[in-house]
């Protein structure tokens, strides 16, 4: 492949990852939603390092896990964000 094969390759895999991460986003909103009334705390660490240990697990590389796990710790924080009441949650 040249470089603009490759190009238009990750292209195609970040509207596959905006679709995934949106799909993401709704759900994280749906548990914000269930949170705020049952009056549980948005953040809730354990199940923070819950995911960030599935990911780990999930990964065959060429990331290596720590990578893996700073790109979901930047996600979950902009999920954390999703969830509070005042972000103002989705776009159309």
């Amino acid at each position: 492949m040249d470089i603009q094969q490759l190009r238009s390759k990750i292209d195609d895999l970040d509207e596959q990852l905006v679709r995934l991460l949106s799909e993401r986003a709704q759900a994280a909103v749906a548990i914000g939603e269930l949170k705020a009334k049952q009056g549980t705390p948005i953040y809730e660490p354990q199940r923070e390092q819950d995911v960030f240990n599935h990911v780990r697990g999930a990964n065959a590389g060429p990331l290596t896990d720590l990578q893996v796990q700073h790109v979901y710790e930047r996600i979950m924080d902009v999920m954390r964000e999703l969830q509070r009441p005042h972000s103002g949650a989705a776009r159309p």
